[in-house]
């Protein structure tokens, strides 16, 4: 038997307004929201099941040592949509346009949500863990 990932956890200054921006993200429910916890649930039993939102007083200094990476189908236009919410871009534009990092034959943006924790968006993998475990 082995582990799996079951949660993921961001600390928090403002953890409603980091869960309901999270929600917004990814489709996850806002499940259990207080002043100091909020927690999402999945909308399905594949990948992490909660992403929770805990209230610290203070903030990891430094680049995250783990971020969040998000795959879609249309990224430019994803990326437009979660400006719109309130993320934004880590890389200086080029040309009004996300600049996109390029590594082991995929390419990725980097953003922040609103409170600064960095995370990578990039197209759906031709083959994905997911598709190929259904």
């Amino acid at each position: 038997m082995s582990a799996f990932i079951h949660n993921v956890t961001f600390d928090a200054g403002d953890p409603r307004l980091l869960g309901r921006f999270w929600s917004q993200v990814t489709g996850y429910a806002v499940v259990d929201e207080r002043d100091d916890f909020v927690r999402l649930r999945a909308p399905d039993d594949h990948g992490v099941r909660h992403i929770l939102f805990l209230r610290v007083d203070d903030p990891t200094p430094g680049k995250n040592r783990m971020h969040v990476d998000l795959a879609a189908r249309e990224p430019q236009d994803e990326i437009e949509r979660l400006l719109g919410l309130g993320a934004s871009l880590v890389d200086v534009p080029i040309g009004g346009q996300p600049r996109w990092r390029e590594g082991n034959g995929i390419q990725w943006a980097v953003l922040r949500d609103p409170e600064g924790n960095e995370f990578c968006i990039g197209d759906i993998p031709s083959t994905s863990v997911r598709e190929e475990t259904l």
